[in-house]
């Protein structure tokens, strides 16, 4: 069957309600910075949310707690006051939303409530999951979330100006059902950026059955069986890439078509810094069971996000 045959048809992404998840940390500065800038160019409006979650000891009142007893909220509100005054939001439409209860029901509810077309949120290191700006919530977010999510890992340098340009857009696909959710959005803002796309396959590691007898026979020729091997899964992976540009895109720059030999996430990695890209596009798998969601092997967007040099794009499928 035809790759192509699977592939959305292209149409250009609007993001027109952007939603910055806030905890205040610098990280979520740093990821609040391309929110801004991209809400500018795109003429979106900018809703900044920050969620109070509830403390295992907090007792349920029985009515609501008077405003002035209410330590953590008067401290988020000052919090995203600060915020207000120190960052240049100038003639951007936006709002600061201060909501308790669980953060990813809080998001959920205003990405599904106010149709948000893209979550804006950063991490704080590069160790495990309970380092991302969201904690562990973050796995939820990328797994559930029904709109793209842009995460700005802590090796993601703060723009230097106002503006931000992904002038060389990276597309990691598997082929899967989430990949080409994502390419849509990869051909979309390479056309608005004017950018150069790399599409990239890492080819998995050889299976040992299908070197076939050569595998028992003298080293040279087992090393050449597997040279033919990687020639041929090379060559085909190319093939696949090349199917998926859609005959209508409107690329100013020729698409690259890479195919990789190294392990996922290494791979993804190396081609990233090697090509000096700005923008990561990939898709990542979806659930509708937010237990299950912070449960599921997801090593390679891990790695991905918490070490790449610009920001990720993750859409979910």
């Amino acid at each position: 069957m035809s790759t192509t045959a699977q592939i959305p048809s292209q149409k250009s992404i609007a993001f027109k309600h952007v939603l910055m998840a806030t905890d205040f940390s610098e990280a979520s500065r740093r990821a609040l910075h391309f929110a801004i800038a991209i809400a500018r160019r795109h003429g979106s409006m900018l809703s900044v949310m920050h969620a109070i979650p509830a403390e295992p000891h907090d007792r349920i009142p029985i009515g609501p707690l008077p405003r002035e007893l209410d330590r953590r909220r008067l401290e988020a509100e000052n919090q995203l006051s600060l915020l207000e005054q120190q960052t240049l939001f100038k003639d951007l439409r936006h709002e600061l939303l201060l909501e308790r209860g669980d953060v990813w029901d809080v998001l959920a509810s205003e990405i599904q409530g106010e149709n948000i077309d893209l979550l804006v949120l950063g991490t704080r290191g590069r160790g495990g999951l309970k380092k991302l700006a969201l904690g562990s919530v973050a796995e939820q977010v990328l797994h559930l979330a029904s709109c793209p999510v842009l995460t700005i890992g802590p090796n993601v340098p703060q723009p230097a100006s106002e503006t931000v340009e992904f002038k060389r857009i990276l597309f990691a696909t598997d082929f899967g059902p989430a990949s080409n959710a994502a390419l849509p959005y990869a051909l979309s803002l390479a056309e608005d950026h004017r950018a150069k796309l790399f599409l990239l396959h890492m080819v998995p590691p050889m299976p040992a059955a299908d070197l076939g007898p050569s595998m028992y026979g003298p080293s040279a020729y087992a090393a050449e069986e597997f040279t033919t091997w990687q020639r041929t899964m090379r060559a085909e992976s190319v093939r696949k890439l090349k199917e998926m540009i859609p005959p209508e895109t409107k690329l100013e720059v020729e698409p690259e078509y890479l195919a990789g030999m190294d392990f996922l996430p290494e791979g993804i990695l190396e081609t990233s810094n090697a090509q000096s890209i700005d923008l990561i596009v990939m898709g990542v798998n979806h659930t509708s069971v937010p237990r299950v969601a912070a449960h599921i092997p997801w090593a390679l967007t891990h790695e991905v996000l918490c070490h790449a040099k610009c920001p990720v794009l993750t859409v979910c499928k």
